[in-house]
């Protein structure tokens, strides 16, 4: 039901990034279990309402790019996308290495970049590795410029999701991490400024942030493992266990939509109880106009008590 003045969204996307999971269980730092963090994303996907379609892994997938924790990603991931009927994206991330990461996820013995095409019903998005071979810095080579420009010069019918572990943003909260930031962010912004590309995806800092390059969004996901603290006390880095998220990114006609969902419920302090769906739909859109928008409604005035009565059969 379409309740004010948009519709539903043309395309859900899921966008996690970072799960650095690690071969037999282990923690990171001996202190952080990776894998939990993981299934705890994935079971909050399955409370979004639309389901996504696609789920975009932008990149760190594994902390030390073992096969074994390669094998546990899609154990863990692959039921629960079919589950959701949402395809996989995997990006390369800076602690993955390519020829792992393409033996394991895509059967494949290619080592050089692992850059791939998906269509998503129309939508284009670009797994674009940004990863250097023995660094922890990004960068496109001149064949992957090229290989996209490519790309990019026949629009896709619902545009172009690029998807890669290295944003091209600034980090104003963290500037020590531009060491390892992509390098030559220009370079990119000349292929992708005046094309379909409708938004950038990517991960590395463990932070959500958002920004814009070449006239288009750039939304950075948190991490499922540990994140880092933007507003650390004393400490030039401060990377904790907790604030983990993933970013939901709703695709419509004229616009995209992000909303960061964190991984760990929360106590509820005020709430309404799915019951009230029906009797939403039961009224005209004036109706609901009246008792939601109106602030001495009964339902408002219940609400705004705390009172726990269920509407259907109190109001």
């Amino acid at each position: 039901m379409q309740y004010g003045q948009h519709p539903a969204p043309r395309f859900t996307i899921a966008h996690l990034s970072d799960p650095h999971l690690l071969a037999n269980d282990a923690k990171q730092y001996g202190v952080v279990a990776p894998e939990s963090g993981l299934v705890l994303a994935l079971d909050r996907l399955t409370r979004l309402d639309p389901r996504p379609q696609a789920l975009v892994f932008t990149g760190d997938l594994a902390d030390k790019a073992e096969p074994e924790a390669y094998a546990r990603l899609r154990e863990v991931v692959e039921p629960a996308a079919e589950a959701l009927g949402a395809q996989v994206v995997w990006v390369m991330g800076n602690h993955d290495e390519r020829a792992p990461f393409a033996k394991a996820l895509f059967d494949s013995d290619d080592d050089g970049p692992q850059d791939r095409v998906h269509d998503l019903g129309g939508l284009r998005i670009v797994a674009l590795d940004t990863s250097v071979p023995g660094f922890h810095h990004g960068e496109l080579t001149d064949d992957q410029l090229d290989w996209l420009r490519d790309l990019l010069s026949t629009p896709a019918e619902h545009g172009t999701i690029l998807a890669m572990h290295h944003p091209p943003i600034p980090t104003p909260t963290m500037e020590v991490a531009a060491i390892i930031e992509l390098f030559d962010q220009h370079r990119l912004a000349a292929v992708i400024e005046g094309t379909d590309v409708r938004q950038v995806l990517g991960g590395h800092y463990h932070y959500s942030s958002h920004s814009t390059f070449a006239g288009v969004p750039v939304s950075v996901a948190s991490a499922s493992c540990y994140t880092t603290d933007p507003a650390p006390l004393d400490r030039l880095i401060s990377g904790v266990d907790g604030h983990q998220a993933f970013t939901t990114v709703h695709v419509y006609d004229d616009r995209i939509v992000h909303t960061v969902i964190p991984l760990h419920d929360a106590p509820e302090v005020s709430g309404q109880p799915p019951s009230v769906t029906a009797l939403l739909e039961s009224l005209t859109a004036e109706e609901r106009h009246d008792i939601i928008s109106r602030k001495d409604s009964e339902f408002n005035a219940d609400w705004d008590a705390q009172d726990r009565r269920d509407p259907l059969t109190d109001l």
